[in-house]
């Protein structure tokens, strides 16, 4: 992986000498892991003018499972507790003899920024922007592993949790469940706070769970994610309670399950962010259910949950090949409940075999 973060680092110096700064100063957590490896908390990553240094405030005490900071990167610890590291950067930038740094305006607070051109008034400030996260969008075949096997964990925590007697248990009794599950299971941790819903709480994106308990006929419609070292991916599906689906679920869980698969099948290298929302969105629009639709239909995922590319309606951009992304359409009902679909795929080409689902829990209405 040194080799792997080094090119990432180059890749980015590239872009700061294009935009005339032959400096910067990375500090949002995601993005120092994504140039740096893991890295403590609060660490900053300086791509400097004579050398790359990582600065924190302390020993790096990462589990092993997780991973170390890119060994063939040299540190530096602040010599006294409490100091900051972007601040401690920026002199130690100065001290290089640069006369410029690119910071990132959008995770720096005001009070940082200040800090940073008090310490360092020599230096011309500019921003970073998205940069880095821009870099982090097509993932390599490591980052995609990762990703696969979290996959792997959420669906083995979510078969389990089939198998298991659900009338009367609450849904923050299962989304516990499932949370102590895919830790079992090898993952780092959830990736997100794990909705469970039930009843007229089904199909609601992003519900948190209640002590409402899971009764006969419900809906119960589930969405959790597993984080493999640091790599974060999501599943989201739909069942019935203990009997047969009435028509109107029947009906509903079709109609969710046709837009998700041709948001699915629009997955491919080229294709307009727009135009993979469009294609699920407009299954459900046409059906009548226009209003309450959620704001995108998937987004990217990896050190993040919610990354870009994100597929909306106005998202401007088109996909490229092993790019991690979700398709998630969902219909929610007030006082009914509803259905909500969720997969993580990658894209590839159609010589490759078209998008690689890596989320495979069956999307077979239910009943359970």
């Amino acid at each position: 992986m040194s080799e792997a973060y080094a090119a990432r680092r180059d890749r980015l110096r590239e872009r700061c000498t294009a935009s005339g700064s032959a400096t910067a100063l990375i500090s949002r957590p995601a993005n120092v892991r994504y140039l740096a490896g893991v890295a403590p908390h609060g660490a900053v990553l300086l791509l400097g003018k004579t050398e790359d240094l990582l600065v924190y405030g302390g020993p790096p005490e990462a589990p092993l499972d997780e991973g170390r900071p890119d060994e063939a990167l040299r540190t530096h610890t602040l010599p006294s507790p409490g100091g900051d590291p972007a601040v401690a950067a920026a002199d130690l930038a100065s001290a290089q003899g640069a006369d410029s740094l690119a910071v990132e305006e959008h995770h720096l607070t005001v009070t940082r920024h200040r800090a940073i051109g008090s310490v360092a008034p020599r230096l011309r400030l500019g921003d970073l922007g998205a940069a880095v996260e821009q870099l982090r969008v097509i993932k390599d075949e490591e980052e995609i592993s990762c990703l696969r096997i979290g996959a792997e964990i959420a669906d083995q925590a979510l078969s389990e949790l089939l198998e298991s007697i659900l009338v009367g248990r609450t849904e923050r009794h299962l989304a516990l469940e499932l949370e102590r599950r895919l830790v079992d299971h090898g993952a780092d941790g959830p990736a997100f706070t794990t909705s469970v819903g039930t009843g007229p709480n089904s199909g609601h994106r992003g519900h948190r769970p209640t002590d409402r308990r899971v009764e006969e006929g419900d809906f119960l419609s589930v969405c959790l994610g597993a984080t493999y070292r640091g790599y974060r991916c999501e599943i989201g599906r739909t069942f019935v309670i203990g009997t047969s689906p009435a028509d109107w679920q029947i009906e509903l869980y079709d109609l969710v399950f046709a837009s998700q698969r041709a948001g699915r099948e629009a997955l491919v290298p080229g294709a307009a962010y727009r135009d993979v929302d469009r294609a699920a969105r407009q299954i459900l629009d046409s059906a009548g259910y226009a209003d309450g639709l959620p704001p995108l239909t998937g987004h990217g995922v990896g050190l993040e949950i919610d990354e870009d590319p994100q597929l909306a309606p106005a998202a401007m951009g088109k996909l490229d090949a092993c790019v991690p992304v979700t398709v998630e359409p969902g219909v929610h009902i007030p006082g009914r409940g509803g259905v909500r679909i969720d997969d993580t795929l990658v894209v590839r080409p159609e010589a490759d075999g078209g998008p690689e689902l890596l989320t495979i829990t069956t999307k077979e209405l239910l009943a359970l």
